[in-house]
């Protein structure tokens, strides 16, 4: 994440998850240790997976005191293994108590996100099937979230409803069906945006590709219907296959020849990885 991004985006958010948690004083902190002591601590895997959101990790705490100092062992995208040492914190105890829930509450959700991405992505390799996240995250944690997708080996779908155009089952019923539904975006849009059309049928997908759809989503479709959507569209759109994508299942649609696959799950379940700050000592 670049410091642009951090600035303009990230810092909000953080300030916000850190006022969630100290809205008005650390009573624990400050009954332990009510003046400055230097101190530092370690930041320790406990499980192996795939590290990310280390910048986030940092500036939770540089935020809170800018004078704390972390030496990263390793950086984001980098494999890590049970009992590794990833880094050690060093400044003001009291900020490193304070900010150690929250810090690691964006450390593990994030590595968590990766870890799981690449392992999705693995099982596209060799395949020109693309791997995308969706909108299904966190409020208030998307920026971060898809970040780790990308940390992860996957590619982020739109960013947000600003982010481009996916006509979805409850659009096209607005608009009366997928030909007044293009037709109605490719009037609005600006010409350089890219129109996607959801399908969950055959027909739906005959109407997408007739209506000079770019991308055509098949939704939730078994994969003998998406072989057969795939010959339909022969390469007049492009294609994307959605709907209840983990992986465990994604291997029954590799063979398809669809260009991307969209998980949910990858920011929606994912699970953690385990982190913790340990061994922390007073520095003379």
């Amino acid at each position: 994440m670049n410091p642009i991004t951090m600035q303009l985006v990230a810092d909000k958010y953080i300030k916000m998850a850190l006022e969630e948690d100290i809205n008005n004083e650390d009573v624990s902190t400050n009954a332990v240790m009510p003046e400055y002591k230097k101190g530092e601590v370690q930041l320790i895997c406990k499980e192996d997976g795939i590290i990310a959101g280390l910048q986030i990790f940092e500036r939770v705490f540089t935020l809170l005191d800018p004078d704390t100092k972390v030496a990263f062992k390793v950086k984001d995208g980098d494999e890590v293994k049970k009992g590794e040492l990833l880094a050690v914190v060093t400044g003001d105890i009291r900020v490193l108590l304070s900010g150690e829930r929250t810090a690691l509450n964006y450390l593990q959700r994030l590595s968590g996100i990766a870890t799981y991405t690449h392992n999705v992505a693995k099982l596209l390799e060799g395949t020109k099937t693309k791997l995308l996240d969706t909108r299904k995250t966190t409020p208030g944690m998307r920026v971060f979230e898809k970040y780790a997708v990308r940390v992860g080996g996957g590619c982020n779908h739109r960013y947000n409803l600003s982010d481009g155009v996916l006509l979805k089952d409850n659009h096209i019923d607005a608009a009366g069906g997928v030909k007044q539904a293009v037709e109605a975006a490719r009037a609005y849009a600006p010409f350089v945006r890219k129109i996607e059309v959801e399908t969950e049928n055959l027909d739906m997908v005959k109407e997408a590709v007739e209506a000079g759809a770019d991308i055509i989503m098949l939704d939730n479709m078994t994969p003998e219907v998406m072989a057969e959507a795939v010959r339909i569209i022969n390469g007049r759109a492009e294609t994307e296959c959605s709907g209840n994508i983990t992986k465990e299942n994604i291997n029954t649609i590799t063979s398809l020849g669809v260009d991307y696959v969209s998980s949910g799950a990858l920011t929606h379940s994912a699970p953690i990885l385990d982190i913790s700050l340990k061994h922390l000592k007073v520095l003379v």
